[in-house]
Order: structure tokens, then sequence, then C-alpha cells
């Protein structure tokens, strides 16, 4: 009988836990689809800031790869408070930059080509 008891107070926390979660994301006034949406987001920023640093130069085919997934991340941090992700500002501003880089270069060659 205090197995029970103890995994019954253990669930009961478990529940508590994510329920307290959940209404702090509500109160900072997001969706937890966003929220959830912003760490797989972060995730990928971390995967997209280490690939901008090593290539300078992509094939075409991975800069349409790295424009449509950085595009994924604008989208997922911009629903959600700046607070959140001030510390990794500096990982987002250089997949920025890259982002413009590739987005540029495209362009000049489809102008070239015209």
């Amino acid at each position: 009988m205090p197995i029970f008891t103890i995994i019954y107070i253990l669930v009961f926390v478990i529940f508590a836990l994510i329920a307290y979660a959940i209404l702090q994301i509500k109160l900072f006034g997001m969706k937890i689809k966003d929220f959830w949406s912003f760490i797989d987001a972060n995730q990928m920023l971390d995967k997209l800031y280490k690939f901008a640093k090593q290539y300078e130069n992509m094939s075409p085919q991975e800069q349409i790869i790295y424009l449509s997934e950085a595009e994924k991340i604008f989208k997922a941090f911009d629903k959600v408070p700046d607070a959140l992700w001030e510390e990794e500002y500096d990982k987002y501003k250089q997949v920025l930059n890259k982002y413009k880089d590739i987005k540029m270069l495209r362009w000049t060659e489809s102008k070239e080509t015209k």
C-alpha cells in the first residue's frame, strides 16, 4: 500500500509541474505550440550556426536547404518574446547574416542570367 501512495504522489507532482509550466507559458502570452516550435528552432539554430561558420561556399542545393531552415527559425523566433532568446542573439545574428549573404548572392546570380 505505501508503494501505491508514493507512486500516486509522484504522478500528482509530475502533473502539477506540467500544469505549472503550461500556466507560465500561457501567462507569458504564448501558445504551447509556438513555444514547442521555438524549442525545435533553437536546436536548429545551433546546427545552422555551426554550418554557417564552417562553410563559406555552399552548393546551390545547400543554399536552398539553408534558406528554408533559416526561414523556419526566423518564424519561430518571431512568435516568442525577445527575453526568451536574448542569450542566443549572437547565433541568430550570425545565421541571419549568412541568410542575407546567400539571398544577395542568389539574387545577383539570377540578375546576371537574365
